[in-house]
This record gives structure tokens, sequence and C-alpha cells, in this order.
């Protein structure tokens, strides 16, 4: 496995598999902060009018929550 292993880096190089890590920690970030945004926008819609206007919001600024 060490082989394959060593072989895969030299033939594609450090740079590659570096990409390779970037590229999936910025899929995975990404992923995260959709779903922090999903879940205030869930948590804020339960919210009545009332409670949302004493935070300042209305209604219609849930769904620009990014």
């Amino acid at each position: 496995m060490a082989v394959l292993n060593d072989t895969f880096q030299s033939a594609l190089g450090h740079n590659f598999s570096d990409g390779i890590s970037r590229t999936a920690y910025r899929i995975v970030a990404s992923l995260s902060a959709w779903n922090d945004s999903r879940l205030t926008r869930n948590a804020l819609g339960r919210l009545s009018d009332r409670e949302l206007d004493d935070i300042g919001l209305s209604r219609g600024d849930i769904m620009d929550i990014h």
C-alpha cells in the first residue's frame, strides 16, 4: 500500500492532493454554512410577527439571511 501511495503522490505531486484537501474543506465549509443559515431561517420562521419586530426583523427579511 505504501508503494501505491508513494507512486500516486509522485505521479500527481503533492499539490494535487493538497488541492483535493482544500476543495473538500471548502465543500464541507459551504455545506456547514448553508445548514446554519437554514436552521436560523427555520427558527426565525417559527417566531411571531411581534417577536420578529422585537429583534428588528420582518417576515420578509427572513429569506435574506445568509
